[in-house]
């Protein structure tokens, strides 16, 4: 079977579990309020009406590109483009090409960081082949400027951090619609669960102080991993609606 993502790869193992997901969203949802592009999603409105959704969306079109066929992947990629298109044709102007960088960036660099966090250090291989799949999706989706290797992500990572970022009033806005959908006590765990996985130029761009009270838990979730307990800690996480999502996260298609 041509998969597009290579069953041994690292990408599968990071994308197929809900603990990795959860916590790659948690990262990027801090970034993408900081983004100097974020009034584009601002535009359709479906991110601060429906944050929670809008990562299950998110995550259905990631799963179902590194899950399936060659074939399949593609005609995801090239569905995501048009829904792209469509938004631009609304506005009138087109998304900025940096902007589809930023995404493709934040995939990468939380995919790589939530998996250090959860599981363990990556080796260069591994993480090389992270950069390659998600430049493999961006080139197709006509996105210019993407990295050759890993070295080279690493530097135009930094340099969009260092430069496409804001505290602005979408930023405020946004954490008050998580903290909304979440509830107090789950929009804190989402604060210290950022903490973990974003650049120190997020960190002070949000006046993070250093974590606190979920590191010392990590070490306790692996361990409820390993007793099959960790689902409790999951649907804790999000409200109840969102149980049955969470739970098909964990399901990896065709195995």
């Amino acid at each position: 079977m041509n998969y597009y993502v290579n069953e041994d790869s690292i990408v599968r193992q990071i994308w197929g579990k809900a603990d990795t997901i959860l916590l790659i969203f948690a990262g990027a949802a801090a970034e993408f309020a900081l983004n100097k592009a974020v009034d584009w999603l601002y535009f359709t409105g479906r991110l601060p009406s429906d944050p929670l959704g809008r990562l299950f969306s998110t995550v259905s079109y990631a799963r179902e590109i590194i899950f399936s066929t060659t074939p399949r992947a593609n005609m995801a990629i090239d569905k995501m483009r048009g829904i792209h298109t469509s938004v631009e044709k609304a506005r009138g102007t087109h998304i900025p090409d940096a902007a589809y960088r930023d995404v493709l960036f934040m995939l990468i660099h939380y995919s790589i960081s939530a998996y250090e966090v959860l599981e363990r250090r990556m080796t260069d291989e591994e993480k090389e082949d992270v950069v390659e799949v998600f430049c493999r999706v961006g080139r197709r989706m006509q996105i210019k400027g993407l990295p050759a290797n890993y070295d080279e992500w690493v530097m135009l990572y930094h340099h969009h951090i260092s430069n496409n970022l804001v505290h602005s009033s979408f930023t405020d806005d946004l954490f008050k619609q998580y903290r909304k959908h979440l509830g107090w006590m789950r929009y804190i765990i989402l604060i210290e669960s950022q903490k973990l996985v974003v650049s120190e130029r997020v960190k002070n761009l949000l006046n993070f102080k250093s974590p606190g009270l979920i590191r010392p838990l990590i070490k306790f979730y692996r361990m409820s991993r390993k007793i099959k307990a960790d689902h409790i800690l999951k649907f804790l996480l999000l409200p109840p609606l969102y149980k049955h999502r969470i739970r098909m996260l964990d399901i990896q298609p065709g195995q």
